[in-house]
């Protein structure tokens, strides 16, 4: 009998092109939904950054912290989807 080959540590390059492309797609999400709570004046986000010390770092800081949330959660939930595929 042959022995089994045990799985490659070294992921596919379609996995980590699928992957980055969920991370793009996190990106540009986590961007629009930034923009529309900030200029909604029924949130009221843009008065609390405007209240700030300094609004340029806050407004960059609040949208950052936004992109970074959406696109570490796209990547997941796409590299999950991709791992149930295989």
């Amino acid at each position: 009998m042959r022995a089994r080959k045990k799985p490659s540590a070294v992921p596919k390059p379609g996995l980590i092109l699928a992957v980055a492309s969920h991370v793009a797609m996190g990106v540009a999400l986590a961007l629009v939904f930034a923009l529309i709570l900030i200029w909604t004046p029924f949130f009221g986000v843009l008065p609390l950054i405007n209240l700030s010390d300094d609004p340029s770092v806050t407004m960059e800081t609040f949208v950052g912290s936004v992109v970074l949330m959406f696109g570490v959660g796209a990547a997941l939930t796409g590299l999950v989807f991709m791992m149930e595929e295989v």
